[in-house]
């Protein structure tokens, strides 16, 4: 993700990914899914990505990171820890292959839940807009050629892949703007409690 447009000069900008993490072992099978296809496929290595179920990205002012904690706090708050179902290949033509969610239904309340909650907050400028992943799928590859995608695509469409795990928290991770390394900024745990309406005046908390 790459800032476009412009921006306040001498503010930090910060890259940020809201995602659902699934435990160890499953982490390591989509591990190895992804690096068999990518000597496979011939993927240039660095590319980069982690065994995660994606939520929401945007790029943003360190400044108005702890006001975004705060909704995405009171989001957590009251939601409920949910299972999530992992079954076979799909993809997007002519371009990505992923790993299916089955349980999509959880996953997209939980993204309208975070979209409505902070996107006011994360829209940099009118060109560098908050993205929140309303189709639910863990990426294998991407921007794949039309050899790469044509080839693998006759593959894994018959490939079977069957994974489950409970999502009980959130991880907002964080990158500045031009590095590739990302940390963790806080783990969201759902806790499934009764979160008063807002108030107007929270608004602008």
């Amino acid at each position: 993700m790459q800032v476009q447009g412009s921006v306040m000069p001498g503010y930090r900008i910060y890259e940020y990914m809201l995602i659902l993490n699934p435990h160890e072992e499953l982490r390591n099978r989509i591990t190895t899914v992804r690096e068999e296809f990518n000597t496979r496929y011939k993927i240039e290595k660095g590319v980069g990505f982690k065994s995660n179920l994606g939520i929401a990205s945007f790029m943003e002012y360190e400044m108005k990171e702890e006001s975004i904690l705060k909704k995405l706090r009171a989001v957590a708050l009251g939601f409920a820890p949910f299972k999530v179902e992992l079954k076979d290949f799909g993809s997007f033509p002519s371009h990505t292959v992923y790993i299916n969610v089955t349980s999509r239904v959880p996953v997209q309340h939980l993204v309208t839940a975070v979209k409505t909650a902070i996107q006011a907050w994360t829209k940099l400028n009118k060109e560098t807009k908050p993205h929140f992943f309303q189709d639910p799928h863990i990426t294998v590859a991407m921007k794949l050629k039309p050899w790469q995608y044509e080839k693998a695509w006759l593959e894994y469409s018959q490939t079977h892949f069957t994974g489950r795990f409970i999502a009980d928290s959130m991880l907002i991770l964080k990158r500045q703007e031009g590095t590739k390394s990302w940390q963790i900024v806080e783990r969201l745990d759902f806790q499934n409690m009764y979160v008063p309406a807002t108030k107007q005046g929270d608004l602008f908390s």
